[in-house]
């Protein structure tokens, strides 16, 4: 573990390497979550065209009208059925990859030299277990799903839309193009930010632990004002 003056300043995606070297210990798993977040968009994909048909078919063409709502009830308990399954094996491949990620950091920490530990507070590698890792299970059990989910949704119905209107869906997609554009210079700055608050965050956690670890010292050298202040100036910078 790099300090502070030594971390890299940018990241790239090839830093999820790490992730997936370890979630891929479960291709069961991934290949079920996978098959549930395809049937739960094409389900959610086809609830527009549920509603085409029971307009086209059944109010205005005069014909069994139960039939069609039958259909549309049919695709929302897929999609209902198919989407509690995708949550459930991802929330579950989360919590197993971020545990598996703590019990090797841990195995790691063990093996490394005590001089490791001066130059490194025991504190900020407490809270950088506890917290950080906590990114990780929020990345792999939700982040990734949504936007596979997302990214699966938005193809089918680019297609469906297509087909029934090209000209009004080059529009869109040409309003979709402006619209994407500040959403990723933004999105760039709330990770900074982000990355920048998990930093403040660990920031606390060492401040408390060090205060905590030492409190005969604290008092005996009647730095309680001062420690309190400390951790104030903490939480303040969080806030």
């Amino acid at each position: 573990m790099a300090s502070a003056a030594q971390r890299p300043k940018g990241k790239s995606l090839s830093d999820l390497n790490m992730v997936w070297s370890f979630a891929r210990r479960y291709p069961g798993h991934i290949v079920c979550a996978a098959i549930a977040l395809l049937v739960a968009a094409a389900a959610t994909s086809g609830v527009p065209y549920a509603f085409k048909l029971i307009i086209d078919r059944g109010f205005t063409g005069g014909g069994d009208i139960a039939r069609w709502f039958q259909y549309l009830l049919f695709l929302v308990l897929m999609m209902a059925l198919a989407t509690a399954v995708r949550f459930y094996f991802v929330s579950w491949l989360g919590e197993r990859v971020v545990a598996d990620i703590r019990l090797a950091v841990h195995r790691n920490l063990l093996r490394l030299a005590p001089g490791f530990f001066e130059e490194n507070r025991p504190a900020e590698i407490t809270s950088r277990i506890t917290v950080d890792t906590t990114i990780i299970e929020q990345v792999v059990g939700t982040t990734v799903s949504v936007a596979l989910r997302n990214l699966v949704m938005g193809i089918a119905c680019a297609v469906i839309l297509f087909v029934l209107a090209p000209k009004l869906a080059a529009m869109m997609l040409v309003g979709i193009a402006l619209i994407v554009l500040p959403l990723t210079i933004l999105g760039r700055r709330v990770r900074a930010i982000s990355k920048h608050s998990q930093d403040r965050i660990a920031d606390v956690g060492t401040v408390t632990g060090e205060v905590l670890g030492a409190m005969k010292i604290v008092q005996a050298f009647n730095q309680q004002d001062r420690e309190a202040q400390r951790f104030t100036t903490a939480t303040e910078a969080v806030f």
